[in-house]
């Protein structure tokens, strides 16, 4: 008989429920998202109260080979009074229903909401339910099983039973044999006999994986992910808890504060650690890291409890840093920046946390100025979306990439690093033939599709015949309801029907949609471009050449064989594409983040620059003061909604430093953080893409440098229920009401 790499040992539910309880086996799932509907969990009683076997659990020794834990560590819900023996690889699921029923705990769903597990039992009829409300008050039912193991007295519980069925029905003697003897049978499975099969820490985990699989009939291949994230549970299980916390908090907005709550991915806790691992270990490929973590020399192949825990602080500074609600926020600023405005436009969740990665390389280690990363790490993120980059073998991309810093030392370096990919990969051929190839698909999904609407944006384009720009109608952060604006047919398809054009690849062509207005669309109908479009080019007037530009259409496309429009319709959406990328390159209007700070402030306030001695505090009152703040916001609008402009902070109307200290924030983070979430709640979240922040030296001070761009929608200042709309006149700020306000918004914003 060959040698086996698992021994089985058996349990009883009492015992094993007992070793989870001092954290000798290790059950992350108390913590994790439980996935078993309530129903199921009721059938596994059901199943062990008739005495049927609910199948094998299948653990991973965790003592030896240099694997046990240096001190005792938390498993689960509860602090733990041993380091954990054994890693539950299968059976989670079912030892987490056991745990939960019998204990009594809660567990955590995959909306991350806590519930407690409550299974009824009937006595009478030996039958288990889900508790429901009307179980709740059926006399009939013990409504919560977790009793029959809690401290009452089994004897205790019986009579209480009784005494409550009787007072709505009559009980017979055989009925209170039969209500005894059920409860002590469920009281019995205790000793249910539960067997594992137990696998030596020598066990690699390709080969864990490899037994998961083939023992579980309904399995998934393992990652390695979910080894890390089990190692976590095990050594650092408030480091898991963190990540898991950070996901929840990350999926809806937060009543209480900052959160992690953003519009353009909710966080698994495998991605985010993926960004740990890239931050920590320059790595993207998982495997080696799961040895590196388990305390493994990769040189010598000797596990140490020195280097895991070595490797395991290298870890936790790098989750410190890929949670931190700050760089999350400005990291998202990037992909604004970039054009993009949700999830819906992201087509691969990979080079998002990609992108995560290089930036805090760029913003932690290197301490690249902020501008300058936001902008680039904006334009990597254009390029690697519009190349597919990290499609089909991301891990090996995002390991080339990471290499490509070794012997990098200065943030200038590492800026040069990432334009110089972005130049040898966007290339004239990308540009002229790889692009236009691309847009010949029929996918709504499409990441060229994706990117030319990002341009767009960019771009600061309209919808088709229409003042709204595109970039406000696809924004989450503006529209609470249904979108207004649809992706529109230019020959819809009806009239293509009557050209016997009815394939879906070809009536659906990326080439032959534009964003439209949701009522121009239906005003459209099925009706052809030559019949429709006088009206329209009517209501646009003059300004028809640049509406066809920013949508890239070619002159009389109307009138153009459908085949034929659709092949120069893609070289021209090249053309927008390529344009707004240039917009990145050439960074945003009205904003110039390299003028001199000295040079600029001795000039003194003017139309596009004004001082602040504070942020919140009163220098008179040495305490803080709302009017501060409205002061600044006023300041901001007024930049926005005129030519875009810089607010110094920490710089009093004379020119003299004042220090952004006398605000009594704890440190530069916590004030542009409390300014970023002044801007969202009164002013809006999209605003934040059109200011930039930025810490400056100035005479042995610290300021705070605010540059705003030139709005292309009216921003207002909200203070309560009332709104307020300024604009700059010279070096002050005024605001306009009534028919002045009606006047400038439309000269302004409506051209």
């Amino acid at each position: 008989m060959s040698e086996t790499i698992f021994k089985r040992v058996e349990f009883d539910l009492k015992g094993l429920i007992s070793e989870i309880s001092l954290g000798k086996v290790g059950l992350p799932d108390i913590q994790r998202p439980f996935v078993w509907r309530n129903v199921k969990v009721r059938d596994l009683f059901d199943s062990m109260y008739r005495g049927y076997p609910v199948g094998y659990l299948l653990f991973w020794e965790t003592n030896a080979d240099g694997f046990q834990a240096a001190k005792p560590r938390t498993i689960g819900a509860d602090s733990k009074q041993v380091s954990p023996q054994l890693m539950v690889v299968d059976g989670q699921q079912r030892l987490t229903s056991l745990y939960s029923v019998v204990k009594g705990a809660p567990v955590v769903r995959d909306n991350y909401e806590s519930e407690r597990i409550r299974i009824a039992f009937n006595p009478l009829e030996e039958k288990f339910e889900v508790t429901s409300a009307a179980i709740e008050r059926d006399k009939v039912y013990i409504p919560d099983i977790s009793v029959v193991w809690s401290n009452t007295g089994i004897f205790a519980l019986a009579r209480g039973y009784l005494d409550g069925l009787e007072s709505v029905r009559k009980v017979s003697d055989t009925d209170r044999r039969k209500v005894e003897t059920s409860i002590e049978r469920l009281k019995g499975l205790e000793s249910f006999p539960l067997t594992a099969l137990q696998l030596a820490a020598s066990t690699s985990e390709r080969d864990v994986s490899e037994v998961f699989v083939r023992i579980n009939s309904q399995g998934k291949n393992l990652n390695q992910a979910d080894f890390i994230l089990t190692l976590m549970s095990v050594f650092w299980d408030q480091g898991r808890a963190e990540l898991e916390n950070f996901c929840r908090q990350a999926v809806r907005p937060s009543k209480n504060g900052a959160s992690p709550f953003n519009y353009f991915i909710d966080p698994a806790p495998d991605q985010l650690l993926r960004v740990s691992v890239g931050l920590a270990f320059k790595r993207a490929r998982l495997h080696h890291v799961y040895s590196i973590l388990r305390g493994k020399n990769l040189e010598t192949g000797e596990f140490s409890s020195q280097h895991r825990t070595a490797q395991f602080d290298a870890l936790r500074s790098a989750q410190e840093k890929v949670l931190d609600l700050q760089y999350w926020h400005d990291f998202m600023k990037c992909i604004r920046e970039a054009g993009f405005r949700s999830s819906k436009m992201i087509r691969s969740q990979n080079n998002l946390l990609f992108c995560y990665i290089l930036y805090l390389v760029g913003r932690t280690e290197y301490r690249a100025p902020e501008f300058t990363l936001r902008r680039v790490i904006a334009q990597w993120f254009f390029m690697s979306a519009a190349t597919r980059r990290y499609t089909g073998s991301p891990e090996s991309a995002m390991e080339s990439d990471l290499a490509m810093f070794r012997g990098v030392e200065t943030p200038e370096e590492f800026v040069a690093r990432l334009q110089r990919v972005c130049g040898i990969t966007l290339t004239d051929d990308f540009w002229n033939v790889t692009l236009p190839n691309d847009l010949a698909n029929s996918s709504t999904t499409s990441p060229s599709l994706f990117v030319y609407e990002a341009a767009q944006i960019l771009l600061d384009a309209p919808a088709l015949f229409s003042t709204s720009k595109i970039g406000d109608l696809l924004d989450p952060a503006i529209q609470a309801k249904k979108a207004s604006v649809e992706r529109h047919h230019l020959f819809p398809k009806g009239h293509l029907a009557d050209l016997d054009i009815v394939g879906t690849r070809e009536t659906n062509q990326v080439a032959n949609r534009a964003y439209m207005e949701w009522s121009d669309n239906v005003r459209i109908s099925d009706r052809s471009p030559i019949e429709y479009l006088p009206e329209f080019v009517d209501r646009v007037g003059g300004a028809l050449s640049e509406m066809y530009r920013c949508h890239a259409l070619p002159e009389n496309w109307e009138q153009m064989d459908y085949r034929e429009f659709l092949e120069r319709r893609r070289e021209l959406m090249a053309r927008v594409i390529h344009r707004g990328y240039q917009r990145l390159v050439q960074g945003p209007v009205g904003v110039d983040e390299d003028a001199g700070l000295t040079d600029l402030i001795l000039t003194g306030e003017s139309d596009s620059v004004e001082f602040k001695s504070t942020l919140r505090v009163n220098l008179h009152t040495r305490r803080r003061d709302g009017r501060m703040e409205d002061a600044v916001l006023k300041t901001l609008a007024g930049f926005l909604n005129t030519d875009g402009g810089t607010l110094v902070i920490g710089v009093s109307d004379d020119g003299s430093p004042v220090d952004i200290g006398t605000d009594q924030f704890s440190n530069e983070d916590q004030m542009n953080l409390h300014l970023v979430n002044l801007v969202g709640s009164r002013m809006g979240t999209a605003v934040m893409t059109m200011v930039h922040t930025q810490f400056d030296d100035y005479h042995d001070s610290r300021v705070l440098r605010v540059l705003c761009e030139r709005s292309s929608s009216p921003v207002y200042v909200r203070d309560n229920n009332r709104e307020q709309f300024f604009i700059r006149t010279g070096p002050a700020t005024a605001e306009l009401t009534g028919g002045q306000l009606v006047d400038y918004v439309a000269r302004r914003f409506d051209d």
